[in-house]
């Protein structure tokens, strides 16, 4: 570390010119290829996949989306003649549209509708909380021309006519459709609004329409971030220089996940995740690395050596600290599933960059700034008095004491927080989040509570039930299962049973009593596979899928929590091990992981209580409470892992330097806990302000990330590493570092302390054994 840190102060224009190379060269790249993200969430061998795949083999040309549009009049009719010629005009005009493939209303000529483009298939639904289960979804909406002569089809005008809707099908999934058109069909649709006719849109592709075009989060996450960092250093230039390091790795690594979507699978909010992770960990990374500069100045180092010996110091845990972030993040490839690989090593290609330009770039700044590191009255006192010793003073030193005191009563009061917080995380529902969870002024949400108004609520979340045919027999079962369907419990329509072109495939739709996140809906889709489709089946090589956006979500939640366990365990596995390599102690490693396992179920307890209960969600401009999306939680214990993993490193590195230098387990956690307290504070507030900021994003889903993300730094840094790690530090006394010789030998050594405190503790401190205050004594 020594070595690049000299090379990058010696070559500091070299260094940084190469950085800004990278930036500029990979975000032309990115821009020249365009996007390719993919929303595509399916898992093989699952029983809606399947019905997913027989309806795009069965039914071409239903591969792509479908949009809603809702219309309602509070007084008189939809079939009022003024009112149909004006929707009539509208739906004309957008069927002339570029990209619309056809648009299905209540004033077509009748017939037997087809099932909806996109009803089937939550695999091209937006994940983002925007278009899963969108209000887009309802049966019917494709259709297909019959007799000649206008009718009004029933089933898309309410029963007290004063809600109609029609549907407009893509030629393509929403992912893939050119904002612009999308948007001209969003704003021919409101154009035939007035005061009598409300008009509103719902849909995955409309729903690209209401994200937030502008970076309002970012940009309020770097101001607070800068404001704390001036107020931290009292120096502008170095306030300045974690941001810009941050903003250089963050901005190659955004254009990067770029590139990264055309050769995997790539969700379209892995950009922005790995810019939440990547301004979090970055700015903190850098202010740990100037933090220790600044007291390299301070001590009478020059400038060249106070950069050399934070970097091949505190530079050491920062790239430590960065591993364990990592391994946790790829820890989801384990899941095999595409969707979650590709968010993976996006996220771990955000926090590498971050770590790389953390020990490159920012060396090379420092090295330009020199004393500019510290602030006016620091070089004053400095050049007046010279070095003078920094001893740890003030409210930190402080509170290392009283912690100290009284480790059993501090430690207790932090074990019952984090335990009240934890406890909604037992009533976690994972389920479908849909348009209906959209805030409450959305055009989305407005047509989604207005289909379910009129229509019921399990319109905007049919189930579609795909058969595939073999023979006559086949085929006589199958015209019966409708029937059946309609005497089960929990069903409100059935829609007809239509045929591919080659006879070998049919679709009906089946519209529930109840909304597509409700326990109840989920509930019919059981009913349905157990009990009500094998019947159908028996004596046949009939076979019928349920496929739609609830039996999508239910499978993919299946497939998470079957899989969670292994996952969880071998990410904590492999945690364990690095602090294992890094502190030669037992206990260290298993501290670390309780309380980790501790922050993500408190974590998960904020997230609960706001998002599925509901708790302030609406006041925040979060839509209304609803389930918890299925890979919600293998990506937040992945970065939440690796973030509380942070803190434990930068917390117990010193304290070990401490041990080894001293061998008293008192003094270390005290020191420990005195001399890092303040700066982990620092990085707290820093990340818990980029993180909220991503709640202005607009996008539910990387709000659950934000709130979920500042809720662990939170309790990490404010409860468990300045609170109950040390005072369990303090009752464990010298037991913290025991390590079995045997094993001692074996492993390999790993150094993240200052490279001269191991031995010079070895070589001063031949500890054997323990005495009876805990302390290990020669």
């Amino acid at each position: 570390m020594a070595a690049l840190a000299r090379w990058c102060v010696r070559h500091r224009l070299a260094a940084v010119l190469l950085w800004l190379l990278a930036l500029v060269g990979v975000t032309v790249a990115s821009g020249i290829a365009g996007s390719a993200y993919s929303n595509d969430y399916e898992v093989p061998g699952t029983e809606s996949g399947r019905a997913t795949t027989l309806l795009e083999e069965g039914f071409h040309g239903r591969g792509g989306d479908g949009d809603t549009i809702v219309w309602h009049t509070a007084e008189g009719s939809v079939r009022a003649p003024a009112v149909q010629d004006r929707m009539s005009a509208m739906l004309d005009g957008i069927a002339g549209l570029p990209g619309v493939a056809s648009v299905t209303g209540p004033y077509d000529p009748g017939g037997p509708p087809a099932p909806a483009a996109g009803t089937t298939a939550p695999q091209h639904a937006s994940l983002s909380g925007a278009g899963s289960g969108a209000s887009g979804a309802v049966p019917g909406s494709a259709g297909r021309p019959g007799p000649a002569g206008p009718v009004f089809e029933p089933g898309r005008i309410s029963e007290d006519g004063h809600t109609a809707y029609a549907t407009v099908a893509y030629d393509r999934p929403a992912d893939e459709i050119p904002p612009d058109r999308i948007r001209a069909v969003v704003d021919t649709a409101r154009a035939a609004a007035s005061d009598a006719v409300q008009v509103e849109l719902g849909g995955g592709a409309v729903a690209v329409t209401e994200a937030p075009a502008s970076h309002t989060a970012e940009i309020v996450g770097v101001a607070v971030a800068a404001l704390v960092l001036l107020l931290a250093f009292g120096s502008l230039a170095a306030s300045l220089l974690p941001i810009a390091t941050a903003l250089v790795s963050v901005g190659t690594a955004y254009a990067g996940i770029g590139l990264l979507g055309h050769v995997m699978t790539v969700a379209d909010f892995a950009p922005m995740l790995g810019m939440l992770i990547g301004l979090g960990v970055g700015i903190d990374y850098a202010l740990f690395i100037v933090t220790r500069h600044r007291k390299g100045l301070k001590s009478g180092l020059p400038v060249d050596e106070a950069v050399r010996d934070a970097v091949a110091t505190t530079g050491r845990a920062v790239v430590f600290a960065g591993a364990t972030v990592c391994i946790a993040l790829l820890g989801m490839l384990i899941l095999r599933l595409g969707f979650l690989n590709g968010v993976a090593i996006a996220a771990s290609l955000t926090v590498v960059l971050t770590v790389a330009a953390s020990v490159t770039l920012l060396p090379a700044l420092l090295s330009f700034i020199g004393m500019r590191a510290l602030s006016r009255r620091e070089r004053a006192r400095l050049a007046e008095h010279g070095p003078e010793p920094e001893l740890p003073t003030g409210f930190a030193a402080r509170w290392s004491a009283f912690v100290e005191r009284h480790p059993k009563l501090l430690g207790a009061v932090a074990a019952v927080v984090m335990l009240v917080l934890a406890l909604p995380t037992l009533g976690l529902h994972l389920g479908t989040s849909d348009q209906g969870n959209n805030p409450a002024a959305s055009t989305t949400r407005k047509a989604y509570d207005l289909l379910a108004d009129g229509f019921g609520p399990g319109v905007n979340g049919p189930l579609t039930l795909v058969a595939e045919l073999d023979g006559a027999d086949d085929r006589l079962a199958l015209a019966t299962l409708p029937g059946a369907l309609r005497a089960t419990g929990g069903v409100e329509t059935v829609g007809p049973l239509t045929y591919s072109g080659g006879g070998d495939t049919a679709v009906l739709t089946v519209v529930p009593d109840s909304a597509p996140q409700s326990q109840r809906t989920s509930d019919l889709v059981d009913r349905l596979r157990d009990d009500i489709l094998p019947t159908a089946e028996d004596g046949t090589s009939l076979q019928v899928y349920v496929g739609g956006v609830t039996a999508g979500y239910d499978d993919f939640a299946q497939v998470i929590i079957g899989k969670l366990p292994l996952f969880v365990g071998v990410v904590i596995a492999l945690g364990c091990l690095l602090l294992l390599l890094a502190f030669r102690s037992v206990g260290i490693p298993l501290k670390a992981a309780l309380m980790n396992v501790a922050a993500v179920a408190s974590a998960f307890g904020v997230v609960v209580a706001i998002f599925q209960w509901g708790l302030g969600s609406e006041l925040l401009g979060l839509g209304r409470a609803g389930p918890i999306e299925p890979f919600l939680p293998v990506i937040m214990v992945s970065v939440l892992f690796g973030l509380s993993m942070d803190y434990q490193v930068f917390l117990v590195s010193r304290m070990y330097e401490e041990w080894l230098e001293t061998g008293d387990n008192r003094r270390a956690v005290r020191v420990g806990l005195a001399e890092t307290s303040r700066v982990i504070n620092s990085a707290a507030v820093i990340m818990i302000a980029v993180f909220l900021a991503f709640v202005l994003s607009g996008d539910r889903v990387i709000a659950m990330f934000g709130i979920g993300l500042a809720a662990a730094v939170a309790l990490d840094a404010f409860i468990l590493r300045t609170l109950l790690v040390p005072a369990l530090m303090h009752m464990l006394g010298g037991a913290n570092w025991w390590l079995p010789a045997w094993l001692d030998r074996v492993l390999p050594r790993i150094s993240i302390e200052n490279p001269g405190c191991r031995e010079t503790g070895r070589a001063k401190i031949p500890w054997q054994r323990a005495s009876d205050d805990g302390q290990l004594v020669p």
